[in-house]
């Protein structure tokens, strides 16, 4: 006898994961297990019953990957045709994930391009200072260097230029967030009907998806309609990450988790670690915010027109991935969004959660994974039109 075991295993991108490397994390490891059985052909037809493995990224990168493990041999689950699981959303689905949604400003993009820009500028600026007594010395010429008086102190003409270069953006920010507070005040005050969605076949992770869109009130407004439908990995949830790696949440979070932050992290939301400005500021009185947050594992199908009265048939990312999974680790979350282009204060989002079925004779070539920032602002969704 034998016990067959189902292994769900993660290695997620934290906030801004272009700073942390993948290999310098640990993977998150969760085992269930299914049963004893006296031979492997016996622990085969229970994998017939079971849902598909997949295996996302590598082993040195981002990792996404269900597995059956029989004794010390990995076997492949072979359940036949079409394979949709039951879980329910997880609370992010429902919390962030559904209804409205603005576009940020694309002001916040530029400016915190241009910041990185001058950190860079006042860095060289104070190396220039460090070596100017030597350039003197050598009789090379140096410029910048002569004194300005503000108040009692004497600072270097150099400052004059540096120092609002970094104070500008900052400032530019802060008016561009309360134009931001506006825009959602003034959409919430408009009190749109939702619109419809009706599938017209079952959600299929490789095949089109065919879709008829009502809209219950139209604004005159609104130019034109696209609409697309993309699939991401969410966060797992913090606390199966704990227990996975053997932590007391009240000690020390493991690599690539940050500590517990009570008036920025709710249990069963997410993993933590978004500790840095994922959204412009927002309406506290609005679960979820009104700015729509990226998966930071994500791929998107091309957008399509809608005509009134059409069908809309929408193609699957490709290459092609799992359907919907919705364990506490593993979350392959699938949404259908309407994109509706407005003459005045950018596009409106509506976000549709799908529950998309697998298909188990596709194999799943994604060994490099499409990673994002985590920043609303960074959304492909802002920079397609």
């Amino acid at each position: 006898m034998a016990k067959l075991f189902e292994e769900q295993r993660i290695r997620y991108p934290p906030f801004e994961a272009n700073r942390w490397k993948p290999e310098a994390l640990p993977i998150a490891e969760q085992s269930t297990l299914l049963g004893e059985f006296a031979n492997e052909e016996e622990a085969l037809i229970e994998l017939g019953s079971q849902c598909p493995s997949f295996t996302l990224g590598e082993e040195d990168s981002w990792l996404i990957q269900r597995r059956y493990r029989f004794g010390d041999e990995l076997l492949a689950s072979q359940p036949k045709g079409v394979w949709k699981e039951s879980n329910k959303f997880p609370r992010i689905v429902n919390r962030q994930r559904r209804g409205w949604y603005l576009i940020p400003n694309p002001i916040h993009n530029i400016l915190r391009k241009f910041i990185n820009g001058v950190v860079i500028v006042l860095l060289l600026s104070l190396a220039y200072l460090a070596v100017s007594p030597v350039l003197m010395f050598l009789k090379i010429p140096v410029y910048g260097l002569e004194s300005v008086r503000w108040g009692l102190l004497d600072y270097p003409l150099l400052a004059t230029v540096v120092v609002p270069l970094i104070f500008a953006p900052l400032v530019i920010r802060v008016f561009a967030n309360l134009i931001e507070l506006r825009r959602q005040n003034l959409f919430l005050q408009r009190n749109l009907k939702t619109p419809e969605i009706e599938f017209v076949d079952e959600s299929v992770s490789n095949q089109s998806l065919k879709i008829n869109l009502i809209f219950p009130e139209w604004d005159e407004s609104w130019n034109h309609v696209d609409v697309t439908w993309r699939v991401g990995i969410l966060p797992p949830a913090r606390e199966s990450l704990l227990d996975t790696f053997g932590r007391n949440k009240e000690r020390q979070p493991p690599p690539g988790l940050s500590t517990e932050l009570p008036h920025h992290w709710e249990a069963g939301l997410d993993d933590g670690t978004a500790g840095g400005e994922d959204a412009p500021m927002e309406l506290q009185e609005v679960k979820g915010g009104l700015y729509l947050r990226p998966m930071r594992i994500m791929a998107q199908g091309q957008f399509q027109r809608w005509k009134e009265g059409e069908v809309t048939e929408l193609q699957p990312p490709e290459p092609f991935w799992p359907g919907t999974v919705s364990s506490p680790l593993l979350r392959i979350h699938w949404e259908c969004i309407v994109r509706i282009d407005r003459e005045k204060g950018g596009a409106l989002l509506w976000v549709q959660p799908l529950k998309v079925a697998h298909h188990a004779s596709t194999e799943h070539d994604l060994r490099t994974l499409p990673v994002h920032d985590g920043r609303s602002e960074s959304d492909v969704i802002a920079s397609t039109h």
